[in-house]
């Protein structure tokens, strides 16, 4: 099984044109090999104790502790075929020896190899310098007009971020390397700033990502190293063990009681701001919001707004400190950071919160997304004294099951994308009478998580699609009928309908013919009525 939970962009000229090779050296493989004895000392530590529970319950009642103690001595036993090697010394200078007692090399039979005289080089196994360097370096290389699209993958209980690359002109979007992750991701927020790279000022430029996973941590990974084993940093539990894996230490259970210090439950959303370019703003099912200083990687304060999960954050555009927050409590606040004792407005709906999203064009208004398909477009100045009494601007029923994902276009006043759970990505027109549907898509990516709309001018159209069948699609909606003649007044002039092929790009575009053929009739279908548009303004 393969999905993908969460997608995001890198704006053009942010990658370096080269990223670098990781260094794997000596003190690297000294940390891999102390986090790997105290991960091998907590498996002890758990056969232990579940040896302890045996002896303390009677024959036939412990079959899963049976059970459980088995699988802990697979996990922590070498192999018997193996132990006659004991790979476990393999490298103390005074045990490698044979069975004459002499120093066992770690090619036994380098006696019988035969040797070239006089240096001469082995056409067979002797490969130039260099050959292939001039290759691998074009291969990595990432032009100024080339995008970078993140996608956390789920595959096989394996858990990896892919970068890839989308080459607008040459319609092509391929992996341009992925990183292992530990734990399965849930949220992406690209940082423009650099992280562990000391303090955090106005010309400090980077190309980071941080990942939200279920652990719960938040891991930060440099975009601009390739093959990179560990993250930059950790914000959460999981940084002491990361910084100093050499500490001898008691077994610690994870802490499960919500506390001002890290989360300890899911995370599930992500924002950084902007502005203040050292917070990055997290939520989690744990029902907190916290705020992290990324200069020094600490908490520097903890939310409590809400009474269930918050699953939605998003900062002001223009209020730098004003943050948007949706949680499962089926409530959504505005709140300013800087005074987290005053009262903060607060806005209800009739079902869980997806997605918040305020209006890039009109700052003074937000979107919220709901469990039931439902999109709601609120003043941000007419905050009701009480949530049951809130009354949006408009409301649309989208779809007829959760929008598990929208966007707002940055580039296009009014241009908003919805995917739902039902596979269906829409695109809607919103202008001053309301929103309309100007087309509804199946892009073949199973059940929608992600669309997200590209950050820059030169490719504002393009709209990335993500779901649970594992597959990224690029869609360039300017190639679609329907909306050029939508939006055809508020960009540049577009290309003739006539000279228009409509475009789907994608690493499997298995689904991009067959869909072709339903692209007319949806247009024709899309009209310009409100359909499931609902004026709640007074």
């Amino acid at each position: 099984m393969s999905m993908i939970t969460a997608t995001t962009w890198v704006p053009r000229g942010f990658a370096a044109p080269f990223p670098q090779k990781y260094v794997f050296d000596e003190d690297e493989f000294d940390r891999i090999q102390q986090l790997a004895r105290l991960q091998l000392d907590d498996a002890k530590e758990d056969l232990d104790e579940a040896q302890k529970g045996e002896k303390s319950k009677d024959d036939g009642d412990d079959e899963g502790t049976g059970a459980m103690v088995n699988k802990i001595k697979d996990d922590i036993e070498i192999d018997d075929d193996l132990k006659e090697y004991d790979l476990e010394h393999y490298d103390d200078d005074d045990h490698a020896v044979d069975k004459d007692g002499e120093p066992l090399a770690i090619f036994g039979n380098v006696k019988s190899l035969v040797y070239h005289e006089n240096n001469e080089e082995d056409p067979y196994i002797t490969m130039p310098d260099n050959l292939d360097e001039d290759v691998e370096r074009e291969d990595l290389q990432i032009l100024e007009s080339d995008n970078l699209v993140l996608a956390a993958r789920i595959e096989d209980e394996m858990a990896h971020l892919e970068v890839y690359v989308y080459e607008d002109e040459a319609d092509n979007l391929y992996v341009h390397h992925d990183i292992m992750l530990p734990a399965i991701p849930l949220a992406l927020e690209w940082l423009n700033t650099p992280v562990g790279k000391g303090p955090i000022d106005d010309k400090s430029r980077g190309n980071f990502v941080a990942v939200g996973t279920m652990d719960p941590d938040i891991e930060l990974w440099d975009l601009d190293i390739v093959d990179c084993m560990y993250p930059n940093a950790i914000l959460g539990q999981g940084a002491e063990d990361a910084a100093n894996p050499d500490k001898k230490k008691k077994k610690k259970k994870k802490s499960k009681k919500a506390n001002d210090d890290f989360h300890v439950d899911a995370v599930l959303s992500l924002a950084h701001n902007r502005f203040h370019r050292n917070l990055l703003a997290s939520s989690s099912a744990d029902k907190t919001v916290k705020l992290w200083d990324l200069s020094t990687t600490k908490c520097a304060k903890s939310y409590s707004y809400h009474t269930d999960k918050v699953c939605s954050l998003a900062w002001h555009p223009t209020e730098t400190t004003a943050l948007l927050s949706g949680s499962y409590d089926r409530t959504v606040v505005a709140a300013d950071m800087r005074a987290p004792e005053a009262k903060a407005p607060r806005w209800g709906v009739e079902s869980d919160v997806e997605q918040v999203k305020w209006d890039p064009h009109d700052p003074n208004f937000f979107y919220i997304s709901t469990e039931s398909g439902v999109i709601h477009y609120h003043d941000a100045r007419l905050a009701p004294s009480n949530p049951s009494q809130t009354k949006p601007i408009w409301t649309l029923q989208a779809h007829d099951e959760s929008i598990s994902s929208f966007d707002i276009n940055p580039v296009i006043p009014g241009f908003i994308a919805t995917g739902s759970t039902d596979k269906e990505v829409k695109l809607w027109n919103v202008q001053s009478n309301g929103p309309s549907m100007v087309v509804s898509r199946n892009l073949g990516v199973g059940k929608v998580f992600s669309t997200t709309f590209a950050p820059d001018r030169e490719v504002g159209f393009r709209l990335a699609v993500a779901g649970s069948k594992g597959s990224v699609q690029v869609w360039d909606t300017s190639t679609n009928a329907a909306v050029r003649r939508a939006f055809t007044d508020r960009v540049a002039p577009m290309a003739n309908e006539s000279e228009v092929k409509e475009r789907l790009v994608g690493v499997d575009e298995s689904n991009s013919e067959s869909d072709s053929e339903e692209d007319e009739e949806e247009d024709e279908e899309a009209s310009d009525a409100p359909d499931g548009w609902e004026s709640m303004e007074e």
